[in-house]
């Protein structure tokens, strides 16, 4: 039944040199770059398409059998969620919220919980799993989620840690020979400094104090 689901989504869409592309990665290739514009703008809707594509990535590795990975595609749904409905009611007696700067007690909560998190998925990568790089694979999860809890948060520097991310992700794919998902990030990359700075405008713009990013 997975299989039949997925099957249109691992059909070869086109071949780079002698490496096929499925569609699943076309729609994740689109539907990611789209969400992220969508952030830039801060425009609610990015939180539905980014769901379908965690969702679109979640169907592909449970096929795959890469059964943590699409394990971590949930708590991406969760936290999309969450997100959604922090943008829409999380601001001042339920309204929308506003771009907001991290505090330090935030910035002190979401920094012991990198390292703790990339601590135990460091283990349990070396423990349980043939990663042939545990370390960098358990940081760039860990500081993924911790930019996506910035996101649902709408703090500025979530965008930092966008950034820091992807600074990662794209020599690491490049090293597992994953050149498209390595050029999406690179786009990803240029899409979170426009990003950074657009919020950076909208919180000056309102405070008329330039946030501390």
């Amino acid at each position: 039944m997975l299989h039949e689901l997925v099957g249109p989504l691992l059909e070869p869409a086109f071949t780079l040199g002698e490496t096929p592309t499925s569609w699943g990665e076309v729609l994740g290739f689109v539907t990611g770059v789209v969400t992220v514009w969508l952030v830039v703008r801060q425009h609610i809707a990015n939180w539905g398409v980014g769901i379908v594509n965690v969702v679109i990535l979640g169907l592909i590795f449970l096929d795959s059998g890469l059964y943590a990975d699409a394990s971590l595609q949930i708590v991406y749904v969760v936290l999309g969620l969450y997100g959604w409905w922090v943008w829409l009611y999380g601001g001042e007696n339920r309204t929308e919220r506003l771009v907001q700067s991290t505090s330090r007690g935030e910035w002190a909560g979401i920094a012991v919980g990198i390292v703790a998190a990339t601590a135990l998925m460091t283990w349990v990568l070396v423990s349980f799993t043939e990663s042939t790089v545990p370390f960098w694979d358990a940081l760039t999860t860990a500081l993924s989620l911790a930019a996506t809890y910035g996101q649902c948060r709408k703090l500025i520097e979530s965008w930092v840690l966008w950034i820091t991310v992807d600074l990662i992700y794209v020599p690491l794919y490049a090293y597992k020979g994953l050149y498209l998902t390595g050029a999406l990030y690179v786009i990803f990359l240029g899409l979170c400094v426009v990003g950074l700075r657009a919020w950076r405008r909208d919180l000056a713009g309102r405070t008329g104090v330039p946030a501390a990013a």
